[in-house]
């Protein structure tokens, strides 16, 4: 039995322990915010917080966040982030953006004034095919400036 806390409720679950946990949250507890992409955690689609840290839930084994505290994009809402994305009409397809959503919620944690440098390096491991990076990185400085 691997046990967490997700969105803020615990979790108990009798799956094998070395499943990643992109898996457990999709099929398992039918989450799909965070979606498959590359599957060798160098796309950022599926990255979730654990104990606040933004993760590549494709290659972090459920073993690994027993005891720990998992936020996926679904326990996010609202975010100032989400909210300037809105504003912004900062993603196109959608494919990528909870994944950056959640790397730049973290970053606003650690640092809610960024510059658009330190927004565009902390997304930087993020693919988006469709090239909304510059009006996502201007919705997550406006998400700092507006988060006050």
């Amino acid at each position: 039995m691997i046990s967490f806390r997700l969105n803020g409720a615990p979790v108990e679950l009798d799956v094998d322990p070395d499943t990643p946990l992109l898996y457990v949250l999709r099929n398992d507890l039918g989450l799909a915010g965070a979606r498959f992409g590359c599957g060798l955690g160098l796309c950022g689609a599926c990255f979730v917080h654990v104990d606040g840290v933004p993760v590549p839930s494709c290659e972090t084994p459920v073993w690994s966040v027993a005891g720990k505290t998992v936020v996926t994009i679904e326990g996010l809402s609202p975010h100032p982030v989400q909210q300037a994305f809105l504003r912004r009409q900062a993603a196109q397809c959608g494919y990528c953006v909870t994944g950056i959503v959640m790397t730049a919620a973290a970053l606003l944690d650690r640092e809610p004034h960024p510059s658009e440098r330190m927004v565009a390096e902390a997304l930087d491991r993020h693919l988006c095919r469709c090239g909304a990076q510059q009006r996502m990185i201007r919705a997550v400085v406006e998400a700092g400036e507006s988060h006050g």
